[in-house]
């Protein structure tokens, strides 16, 4: 396997879906010039700040240290003012060995809880920092994720609501939930490249069931074409958007005239749900991915999480940049008729909320941890990283 090829700059072009490029010599006007030099210097900005964090065994955070350090890791890898064949970073190398010292003898790698969530955001790091002598950690990672799909009552089937979803790991199956199927649909098609140079022996690989993770996030989707579980809300405001789970009342619910509770469509989760569609195998012309762009649109703001205020307001920018970006989308018409260049506008708007330090931290709400500005710090860095690499 021809580790040593998986550049970042692979990696972009595999989640970007696209293999158009100018021909070399092709000379464009580069509107976005002033843009993309304030981007660079926020983001080291940004990097500087994590650079304090860092503990001496390589690892950012205390409450989740895999996780955030895989997570900011790629931050340091997807630098946007890092040549392709410049060194890794020292801070991505200390954070990805750190990654490798928690790797368990199931192939997952975490400490102790939520073994899926931690070991899609450690795959992601290590797949940007590739060296051979990573290659079998980063296969059985992969499998790992693959055996960690739910499939509840008679197997094969599915005839449970959360077959075919992902959880955090550590609820013995009984829980899935569109966010962590997300990041592991996300680190199984980056993952693609590892078998890119296998030949006949990438047969020999485990493959997620797609079929049955498209049934579960269609499950998650308020539409009343493709889903009638009883908590589904038929209410127009709500038609094409997603929620955290089947049932799950995380997010607003109302109660209908025949008794029943339906959930609301929120920002992040249906981000997080027409990205996992993409990187399910659903191109951009499905009916269903058609509806979460339309909910999406017509919900669009960066003031604030929709559906949720400032809760998980920086996962809903990280999960906007992503999304818009693995779907391949360059502008967004509003309901009104508007324009937006979303790029543009996310990444103004990331910028003016940059703290005098470097940091990004949520301090409207500390739900899901935004309090943390080495989390949300990395959140936003991802985001600016998908943001220039395509602006």
């Amino acid at each position: 396997m021809k580790l040593r090829a998986l550049t970042a700059a692979t990696l972009s072009l595999l989640a970007s879906g696209s293999g158009q490029v100018l021909a070399q010599g092709t000379t464009q006007p580069d509107r976005h010039a002033s843009l993309r030099q304030e981007m660079q210097l926020a983001y080291q900005r940004g990097l500087d700040f994590l650079k304090t964090k860092q503990a001496a065994n390589g690892q950012w955070g205390s409450a989740e240290p895999v996780a955030f350090t895989g997570l900011i890791s790629a931050a340091f890898l997807l630098d946007p003012a890092r040549k392709p064949d410049a060194p890794i970073p020292p801070e991505a190398q200390k954070g990805t060995d750190y990654l490798l010292t928690q790797v368990q003898p199931d192939g997952g790698i975490y400490v102790q809880a939520r073994a899926n969530y931690n070991t899609a955001l450690a795959l992601m790091a290590l797949l940007l920092n590739p060296q051979p002598r990573y290659e079998q950690t980063l296969l059985a990672a992969r499998r790992f994720l693959i055996s960690r799909q739910t499939d509840l009552d008679e197997p094969g089937k599915n005839d449970n609501p959360l077959d075919g979803g992902i959880g955090y790991g550590d609820e013995r199956g009984h829980h899935a939930d569109l966010s962590n199927t997300a990041f592991v649909l996300e680190a199984l098609h980056y993952a693609e490249v590892l078998l890119a140079d296998k030949g006949d022996a990438a047969r020999n690989e485990p493959q997620l069931n797609f079929a049955a993770a498209i049934d579960f996030i269609q499950r998650c989707q308020n539409r009343t074409e493709t889903n009638s579980g009883s908590w589904v809300s038929a209410a127009p405001e709500d038609q094409g958007g997603f929620v955290y789970s089947p049932g799950d009342t995380r997010g607003e619910s109302y109660q209908t005239s025949d008794g029943r509770t339906a959930l609301r469509s929120y920002g992040s989760i249906s981000y997080a749900g027409m990205m996992s569609f993409i990187y399910a195998g659903l191109t951009r012309e499905d009916p269903r991915v058609q509806a979460a762009m339309k909910w999406l649109t017509q919900n669009y703001t960066l003031d604030e999480n929709p559906g949720m205020g400032a809760q998980g307001q920086f996962y809903y920018y990280h999960t906007m940049a992503k999304a818009l970006n693995a779907a391949q989308v360059d502008f967004l018409k509003l309901a009104d008729g508007q324009t937006v260049d979303w790029r543009q506008a996310l990444a103004e708007k990331l910028l003016a909320i940059q703290q005098g330090d470097g940091s990004w931290v949520n301090s409207g709400s500390a739900r899901w941890m935004e309090s943390d500005p080495e989390l949300v710090t990395g959140y936003i860095l991802m985001a600016l990283a998908r943001i220039y690499e395509t602006l």
